[in-house]
């Protein structure tokens, strides 16, 4: 729920939101990670529901914590 008193950050609420029924704001976010788990541990907490489940995106083995395999993967 926006409490803000400012009329342009509403008009710009579409810069970091979409819209959805109710009046409801969607925050635009891609999530993406090399691993599943991590994914899983944000859509079970409480922010979860907030994000749109096609924007989540992970591969199906991770990096170990190891940079240069997470980069050159």
């Amino acid at each position: 729920v926006y409490n803000g008193t400012s009329e342009l950050q509403l008009e710009r609420m579409n810069v970091y939101f979409n819209e959805a029924s109710g009046n409801k704001y969607v925050p635009r976010a891609v999530l993406v990670d090399l691993e599943p788990g991590t994914m899983d541990a944000v859509r079970a907490g409480p922010f979860g529901q907030l994000f749109r489940p096609d924007n989540f995106v992970f591969g199906q083995s991770g990096a170990g914590n190891n940079w240069a395999k997470g980069h050159y993967n």
